[in-house]
C-alpha cells in the first residue's frame, strides 16, 4: 500500500507550529433578580406600607381614668349589696325579736315597749322608779304607792292628776277627755286623761294619762303618762304600753 495513505494526516506529526487559541465567549452580564410587581395599594397609604402591608393598629389600652371609674362602680355596687344584706337581716331580726321589756320590782309591773321606744335610766320626776320614752315626744313613768281601797281609787286618780297637771303642764285650759275605771292584767285600777291648750302661740296641746293600779301584795301602782305635742300616735302609745302592764 502507498505510504501516503496510511500517514495520518491531522494533525500532522511532524507539525508542531503552536495553533492559535480559540477566541473565549464573552461572559453574559448578570441580571437583576426579577422583582415581583408591588402590590395593589391605595393612594393614601405611605410608601413602607405599599412594600410591607398595612401596619395593624395595637390594641386599645382602657384610659386611666375609665378604670378608675369602674373600680369606683364596683366597689360602690358590692356596698350596696352588703349594705341591703344587712338592711334585711335586721328587718328580719325585728320581725322575730320580741319587744323590749321594763322590769320595775320597785313599782310592782312590767311592760313591753311599742318600736322606737327605750327604757330610760332615771325618771324626771321625783319618786317614779322607771320611765320609758319616744324621743321627747311621749313618756311614760311607773312609781309604787301605798294601799288604796278598790272604792278609793277614784277619788285618788282624781288628786294624782290634779297634781301633775299643775307641776307638769302648766295648762291655761285642762280638759278632761276619759275617766273611767278599769282592769289590767286582772287588776282592778282607775284611770284619767286631760289635755292642756296654752294661750301663747308657741307651746301645743300637750296629754297626760294617769293610772292607779291594785297589787296583789297590797300596795297600789301609779302609772303617768304624757305627750307633747298632743296626737294620735303619742296617745296610742301611751295606751299600749299601760294596757300591757302586767
Amino acid at each position: 500500500m502507498n505510504d501516503q495513505w496510511t500517514r495520518r494526516v491531522w494533525p500532522p506529526a511532524d507539525d508542531d507550529t503552536p495553533k492559535p487559541m480559540p477566541p473565549l465567549m464573552p461572559t453574559p452580564p448578570l441580571m437583576p433578580a426579577p422583582v415581583d410587581d408591588p402590590p395593589a395599594h391605595d393612594d393614601d397609604l405611605p410608601p413602607s406600607a405599599v412594600w410591607y402591608g398595612t401596619p395593624v393598629e395595637p390594641p386599645r389600652r382602657m384610659p386611666r381614668w375609665l378604670q378608675r371609674l369602674l373600680v369606683a362602680g364596683a366597689a360602690v355596687a358590692v356596698a350596696a349589696v352588703v349594705i341591703g344584706g344587712a338592711v334585711l337581716v335586721i328587718l328580719n331580726r325585728s320581725e322575730t325579736a320580741p319587744p323590749p321589756m321594763v322590769a320595775d320590782p320597785l313599782a310592782g309591773v312590767s311592760y313591753s315597749l311599742p318600736p322606737e321606744w327605750t327604757e330610760g335610766m332615771v325618771a324626771p320626776v321625783t319618786g317614779f322608779t322607771s320611765v320609758a320614752a319616744r324621743g321627747d315626744l311621749a313618756t311614760v313613768m311607773a312609781r309604787p304607792e301605798a294601799h288604796v281601797d278598790p272604792d278609793g281609787l277614784g277619788p285618788a286618780v282624781l288628786d294624782l292628776s290634779g297634781l301633775y297637771a299643775k307641776l307638769l303642764l302648766h295648762g291655761d285650759k285642762v280638759e278632761v277627755v276619759d275617766d273611767r275605771d278599769i282592769t289590767i292584767g286582772g287588776r282592778p285600777g282607775h284611770t284619767r286623761a286631760v289635755r292642756a291648750e296654752y294661750r301663747d302661740v308657741v307651746n301645743q296641746p300637750a296629754f297626760m294619762r294617769v293610772t292607779l293600779l291594785t297589787r296583789p301584795d297590797g300596795k297600789s301602782t301609779v302609772l303617768l303618762g304624757l305627750a307633747h305635742p298632743d296626737d294620735p300616735r303619742s296617745r296610742a302609745d301611751i295606751e299600749t304600753v299601760m294596757a300591757g302592764v302586767h
